[in-house]
């Protein structure tokens, strides 16, 4: 067989391949369907919702599904780790209020913990 021939015949494997296998990876990446009435369990990677929601499940609040998730998706190698950067509103139903959490960018320099107490 000359050497063109096993060229081509590399190339059509190659592209065959590639086309029965593309639609299996595709098949593969379904995420799973999460429902709660009273809670919310959001991230990029559906392995970090699974651990919020399951958090929820167990009667936890959303500050233990929200470190669930983190925990989660900070040992995914293209997602923040918990020294990354962080918005969060979190709300207390006994005093009615919400806090929100910016930890986006550079911190200001008198932002200390002296001036936060």
């Amino acid at each position: 067989m000359s050497e063109t021939k096993c060229w081509a015949k590399k190339g059509v494997q190659l592209v065959l391949m590639v086309t029965l296998v593309t639609p299996i990876a595709w098949a593969q990446t379904q995420k799973p369907v999460l429902h709660g009435k009273h809670w919310v369990a959001i991230t990029g990677k559906p392995l970090g919702a699974t651990a919020g929601a399951r958090i929820f499940e167990q009667g936890g609040n959303a500050i233990d599904s929200a470190c669930a998730m983190l925990a989660v998706v900070c040992t995914m190698y293209d997602v923040l780790s918990w020294g990354g950067e962080t918005q969060a509103l979190i709300y207390n139903p006994t005093t009615k209020k919400v806090v929100a959490i910016n930890g986006l960018g550079v911190a200001p320099s008198g932002a200390t913990p002296e001036f936060f107490k």
